[in-house]
């Protein structure tokens, strides 16, 4: 279970980093640099500008924060029978799809609307991660049914 809170933690500061590359990447323009292209930019798969390379760096960071989502949420089904640590992983598990066509429209329909909606998906992502990893370490700190401290094994002093 300690693997998982890190890999929980993890993949929210990945989420985050994401975050603000993607405004990053926004405040920029970088998204209109590939010239409505995507998945590519410039034609292929090697940006060939700066403005480019931060827009195809976002979604290399973007897929690589992807699988680890995909990890959080399959981990929170193995190592956790909790309902809400589950349901929050599999929450960002599921707003995943559409934030990927959202940035997708990013670059074909650059818009106020599209950009909110595809940040807004974004901290969705983002606080369901942040409710996951909290509470897989209040789990973890949580009392068992025996009256057994969950971080030693042994009873506590209560």
């Amino acid at each position: 279970m300690v693997r998982f809170r890190h890999l929980a933690a993890t993949t929210t500061a990945l989420t985050f980093a994401l975050i603000l590359l993607g405004v990053y990447t926004a405040a920029m323009g970088a998204g209109l640099s590939c010239s409505a292209q995507w998945p590519f930019c410039d034609g292929g798969l090697i940006p060939q500008t700066f403005p480019s390379f931060v827009e195809w760096f976002h979604r290399l960071i973007a897929m690589i924060t992807g699988f680890f989502i995909l990890g959080t949420a399959a981990g929170s089904w193995k190592y956790h029978t909790e309902r809400r640590i589950r349901g929050a992983a599999t929450l960002a598990l599921a707003v995943t799809p559409l934030q990927i066509v959202l940035g997708g429209a990013t670059v074909f329909v650059y818009t106020p609307a599209v950009q909110v909606a595809h940040h807004a998906a974004a901290l969705v992502i983002f606080g369901s991660l942040v409710a996951t990893t909290l509470w897989s370490y209040e789990a973890e700190r949580a009392p068992d049914a025996r009256g057994a401290d969950a971080t030693t094994g042994y009873p506590s002093d209560d």
